[in-house]
């Protein structure tokens, strides 16, 4: 989840995050200023879930408003470049990956690396 906190933000006039820190104060919400310009930034900050009623009060808004879910295209839009480990062969469907020895021209095969 994201903080949308900029945005509720200016429906009510406050456009920096030291405005913001002077209403969380009215409330009695006292974070620091770095968490405050984190949650205008759209960092993941944890807050406590008295401290979120608070923010609400604070921007007369409610949790909904403050946070906006990451879309799912995001997560599964990271094409594949193509580009494989020198020697890796095709990956399997499923199951882990495990390393696959080279053969020397000549000699016996590698022995496996250890687990």
């Amino acid at each position: 989840m994201k903080w949308n906190l900029r945005m509720v933000a200016a429906q009510r006039d406050l456009w920096r995050p030291t405005e913001v820190l002077a209403a969380f104060q009215q409330v009695g919400f006292n974070p620091s200023l770095s968490k405050v310009a984190a949650l205008w930034g759209g960092t993941p900050v944890t807050v406590r879930l008295e401290d979120l009623d608070k923010m609400c009060a604070a921007l007369n808004c409610t949790v909904a408003d403050l946070l906006q879910a990451e879309p799912l295209a995001d997560a599964q839009a990271a094409p594949e470049s193509g580009q494989r480990a020198v020697g890796a062969e095709e990956q399997p469907a499923a199951g882990p990956l495990r390393p696959v020895p080279r053969s020397r021209r000549g000699a016996e095969p590698r022995s496996l690396p250890p687990n």
